[in-house]
């Protein structure tokens, strides 16, 4: 219902572009019922694979279902063992298909931190360029991506919220999301690290879990809506895999218990679920 009323407002009031996220795989999203100008598909990982499958296959071919009849369809990461599910669809549907990371060599600077943007800008591009009705210049791209925060209101992506201690946080939620997160947080200068953590029901807890390092310190939570995985289910599983810390009652309170703890050159962290982040943004 929120679908189709967005869509609705969207054409009262007459946008140019409207940019709509697909909320789970693709071939049945009730965003699914648009004919776009053009369609992106980022990198393929295991999340949702209770609904969309539990090879890479079979979640490529659920996320291949937003392409549509001679419509050009952007792949923003070329992942080898599953490219071969785009390029048949794409030839069914008489689609151009576009692997952003082969064709846009450019990069640009952006205002949004994590590294993985790096990734991402190079999908956005290649949309850019599919969009014919509308005249975009270098300047425009540069100039956009100096300024996505500031245009957008875009938040929880590497979002620094404080300093002395750094707190940091991002609302990767997923395995492959989250490797790239930790990877970066590996990458700072800190004295201690600690880690506000909650996620919700569906997460493989035992393939995320173990990317954590092990030196931190952890506030678990639960994140404030139905999903919200219980804590002491998240607990349970972290102190099995040597992750030691104490659970709390909110996002909110675990990141007050980590300001107290952490010191003024320490850094947190706090992730682990969309929910979580917009708990204490």
């Amino acid at each position: 219902m929120t679908v189709g009323m967005a869509f609705d407002y969207f054409a009262k009031k007459k946008v140019d572009i409207a940019i709509i996220e697909v909320g789970l795989g693709g071939r049945f999203d009730s965003t699914n019922i648009i004919n776009p100008e053009v369609s992106l598909i980022t990198n393929i990982g295991f999340d949702h694979a209770d609904m969309l499958g539990d090879t890479l296959d079979k979640i490529a071919f659920e996320k291949a279902g937003i392409i549509k009849v001679n419509t050009p369809i952007v792949i923003s990461e070329t992942q080898e063992e599953i490219i071969a599910v785009f390029e048949k669809i794409a030839v069914e549907k008489e689609s151009k298909l576009i692997l952003a990371d082969k064709t846009i060599a450019k990069e640009y600077e952006t205002d949004l931190l994590g590294h993985y943007q790096a990734k991402n800008s190079k999908g956005a591009i290649a949309v850019l360029k599919e969009l014919k009705a509308f005249t975009i210049t270098e300047k425009h791209i540069k100039k956009g991506f100096l300024n996505v925060v500031e245009n957008t209101g875009f938040m929880g992506r590497w979002q620094v919220l404080g300093e002395n201690p750094k707190i940091i946080c991002d609302t990767a939620h997923n395995t492959e999301g989250l490797s790239l997160v930790i990877e970066q947080i590996q990458q700072q200068k800190f004295d201690d690290l600690h880690i506000v953590l909650g996620f919700v029901k569906d997460k493989d807890l035992d393939a995320i879990l173990p990317l954590f390092p092990k030196d931190a310190t952890y506030y678990l939570c639960s994140p404030n809506i139905p999903r919200g995985l219980d804590v002491s289910v998240l607990i349970g599983k972290a102190t099995d895999l040597g992750l030691k810390g104490k659970v709390f009652d909110s996002a909110i309170e675990a990141l007050k218990a980590a300001k107290k703890i952490a010191s003024d050159k320490g850094l947190i962290y706090v992730g682990g679920s969309n929910f979580v982040v917009a708990e204490v943004v």
